[in-house]
């Protein structure tokens, strides 16, 4: 709703600097007609629109098996634990460096950015669900070639594999479910996701503590193959197939995401309403497409990242990624095992790992509720701050527990039990949320991908640094007080530099960049307050008339 608010009535006003007064009861007109048929529009769909199970089974059963790709992404991600703890052990025939074993952990991740802008022309091309099909080749053959390995050079290709595997399948997952979810249903059934990830690494850990890594490789096959068969059975986006002009099977589609959808009448369902709004939506991108074609191409993007509203948010984004990653919390998901075992607590590293891979899922739920309940400001500053002390606490542990000094050698992993909850309420999810709010419309795509890549990049060198980080700080608990420090940083820098976004539209979020830089002392207003404000003013102004 916020664009289409932003485009219609904030960004177009023919009349704003005409002091005509026909051209402005013209405008007038004009912009009161604009918003009946819109509400009209409007409702013509949602009273139709059903709210029971049953209307919207469709709609989430298409949602659970086009994301199913992420549980492999999950397991993915988690693989690279029990790999290098196993490797590690005195039976194992292949014995790989430190370097070696950063770079089993950390190439998943470098290989994301190229192959994501690979998959957007092929799921644009091909289709969403053909993109998820498509994707289950590399990821056969990487966990094959991983499952067949001998040697470490062919384990980190058949991670390179995997990781564009991963790419190629979950992109596409996310851009279904906004294409054929209702505005009611998307955030949540968006929210399958990040569960599904947590649901593979809940599942890799617990696999490893059982299977060898080759048999788990082997396994792991079974969660590229299923999510590709599983495409099968729904239908592609309506939204594609009417862009590639497939008319009819745009029109089966609808009939099938909507076919418990009360009919409006004898004549039109409700998947025909549908048809005709996606239909008018997509002549309008076309026009807007043919208009930025006529724009000044790169020239007019770098001007865009000139200005303050483009320049800004890349600072803040970027700098926020910093500390994200550096704050320990993927270096504690790809390491775990040797992390927790390094720590020197009693507890074993698989079954510790398993259940920081539950906490993780169950908050990844929970987080649904949280983060559209409260400001996303002080979300990151006491998620920061919880981070910190659970770090500190773990470090003073583990060094209470080398020193010999303590037999509470199980406070380092309830420490990072609670630190991977305090993570997920702010530190985590919010920053990667807060990419495609930051940007002004006119360089939103390329603003978004840009940070991605470098969010992808920082990751990368994070995981890259861990033997080198805890060699040089000199062992577990001054590398645990290293996390504690940078995630002080991070509440800190959120506090000064990072707008408060929460129930504001975009537009609004735009024009704090004009003028301002620096949060502190900038009167936090949301949308609904401000409408609230006005109201008030309007009433006080007729009581004085």
């Amino acid at each position: 709703m916020d664009p289409i608010g932003a485009s219609c009535l904030s960004l177009y006003n023919p009349a704003k600097n005409n002091s005509n007064d026909a051209a402005e009861e013209k405008y007038k007109d004009t912009k009161d007609n604009g918003l009946r048929e819109m509400i009209v529009s409007c409702k013509s769909l949602s009273k139709y629109e059903g709210k029971s199970l049953k209307n919207i089974f469709p709609q989430i059963l298409a949602s659970v098996l086009a994301a199913s790709f992420h549980i492999g992404n999950g397991i993915a991600l988690a693989y690279s634990a029990v790999l290098i703890s196993q490797l590690a052990e005195p039976d194992s025939p292949i014995k790989p460096t430190k370097t070696e074993n950063s770079w089993m952990a950390s190439v998943l991740i470098v290989v994301i950015p190229p192959a994501s802008i690979f998959s957007g022309l092929i799921m644009d091309n091909l289709g969403r669900l053909n993109c998820i099909k498509i994707a289950g080749i590399p990821g056969v053959l990487g966990w094959s070639l991983i499952a067949l390995a001998n040697d470490v050079t062919t384990i980190i290709l058949g991670r390179l594999l995997v990781g564009v595997s991963s790419a190629w399948g979950t992109s596409p997952g996310i851009v279904y479910i906004t294409e054929i979810a209702s505005t009611n249903l998307r955030m949540s059934l968006m929210a399958i996701a990040p569960a599904y990830v947590s649901l593979g690494m809940v599942l890799t850990y617990l696999g490893g503590w059982y299977l060898h890594w080759r048999t788990l490789a082997w396994v792991c096959n079974i969660f590229i193959v299923t999510p590709c068969l599983m495409c099968i059975i729904i239908h592609e986006s309506p939204s594609w197939l009417i862009l590639r002009g497939k008319y009819e099977q745009a029109k089966k589609s609808l009939e099938w995401i909507h076919k418990y959808q009360k009919s409006p009448g004898e004549q039109e369902s409700y998947a025909d309403l549908q048809y005709k709004f996606l239909e008018e939506e997509q002549r309008r991108k076309n026009e807007e497409i043919q208009q930025q074609k006529n724009q000044k191409g790169i020239k007019y993007i770098i001007q865009e990242f000139l200005k303050p509203t483009g320049w800004k948010p890349l600072f803040i984004l970027n700098g926020l990624f910093f500390f994200q990653h550096f704050s320990g919390i993927y270096i504690t998901m790809f390491y775990s095992i040797s992390f927790i075992q390094e720590a020197g607590s009693s507890i074993n590293g698989y079954l510790a790992s398993i259940m920081i891979g539950v906490v993780r899922l169950v908050m990844s739920i929970a987080s649904i509720y949280i983060l559209k309940r409260y400001r996303r400001r002080k979300l990151i500053f006491v998620s920061s701050t919880l981070m910190a002390l659970c770090m500190f606490i773990a470090g003073l542990w583990t060094q209470r527990i080398q020193e010999g000094s303590t037999e509470m050698r199980w406070i380092p992993v309830a420490a990072l039990l609670f630190y991977v909850v305090a993570s997920t309420l702010g530190l985590l999810p919010i920053p990667n949320m807060m990419i495609a709010e930051l940007f002004p419309l006119e360089i939103r795509g390329i603003g978004y991908s840009i940070s991605y890549s470098f969010c992808c990049i920082l990751m990368f060198f994070a995981l890259q640094s861990y033997y080198g980080l805890n060699e040089f700080l000199g062992g577990a608990s001054n590398l645990q007080w290293f996390f504690g420090i940078i995630c002080l940083g991070g509440g800190v820098y959120s506090y000064i530099f990072l707008p408060e976004t929460f129930g504001m539209k975009l537009k609004d979020i735009t024009d704090y960049f004009k003028n301002r830089f620096i949060y502190i002392g900038h009167a936090y207003q949301t949308t609904k307050e401000k409408k609230m404000l006005k109201e008030k003013k309007i009433e006080k102004s007729l009581e004085a008339v």
